[in-house]
């Protein structure tokens, strides 16, 4: 069956079609070690600071980053995925708000000292990558700590690789419970590749990979 190539259009579609069952990937029985691990572990890098999370699509991060922060701004660009995350039960310190991850517009002059997106990083084309990251940051205070998770590729896990682009991108090819076919892309970077991203900004990070996950952190310069 052929499907339409990913754009930034088809993958919001892709996503907003998927919400009401796109939490089932956290479901999968071989990765709850790791999820619970990276759980327990998102507070703290946030403790006390104005956060922003990019892309926060169904909420299931929101809660556990936001635990101890003082406050926390959840955005993301699907009304689908955000109104699932906004039934859920949430710490005080959480907001809504509804932004493009690509542009940033809207935040009036917010400044922040963390930042977190889990799950954002593999859909970005690999030549927006460097863009956004910096603008990412021009929104972040110096000693603004970040937090990026996302997925490592395991086979028999993780949905096969249908092709690559000439620019090094990833795609797949999923399918919904109504039959359609969507192609998504979705990278997979390693450790030297993702510090690369990063820049010389990026000071203390660390690399942790789980068997199915990936996370950096990092302090902003």
């Amino acid at each position: 069956m052929n499907t339409a190539p990913a754009t930034e259009e088809t993958m919001r579609d892709y996503y907003a079609r998927r919400a009401q069952v796109y939490e089932r990937v956290y479901y999968k029985p071989e990765r709850q070690h790791d999820l619970r691990a990276m759980e327990s572990a998102l507070a703290t890098p946030f403790a006390g600071r104005r956060v922003l999370e990019v892309a926060c699509g169904t909420g299931w991060w929101t809660p556990h980053g936001a635990r101890l922060a003082a406050s926390w701004l959840a955005t993301d660009l699907n009304p689908e995925t955000m109104a699932i995350a906004q039934t859920k039960t949430m710490p005080g310190a959480v907001r809504f708000a509804t932004l493009d991850a690509y542009t940033l517009a809207g935040l009036d002059g917010q400044r922040f000292d963390g930042a977190f997106a889990g799950f954002w990083w593999s859909h970005v084309p690999l030549a927006r990558l460097p863009g956004w990251l910096a603008l990412l940051h021009s929104r972040l205070a110096p000693g603004a700590r970040v937090v990026l998770l996302d997925n490592r590729f395991v086979s028999g896990s993780s949905s096969a690789i249908s092709r690559r682009d000439s620019e090094g991108n990833s795609y797949q090819q999923r399918t919904l419970d109504d039959g359609s076919v969507h192609e998504v892309l979705k990278n997979f970077p390693d450790r030297e590749s993702a510090l690369a991203a990063v820049g010389a900004r990026a000071r203390d990070a660390s690399w942790t990979e789980y068997t199915h996950y990936w996370v950096l952190s990092y302090t902003l310069a």
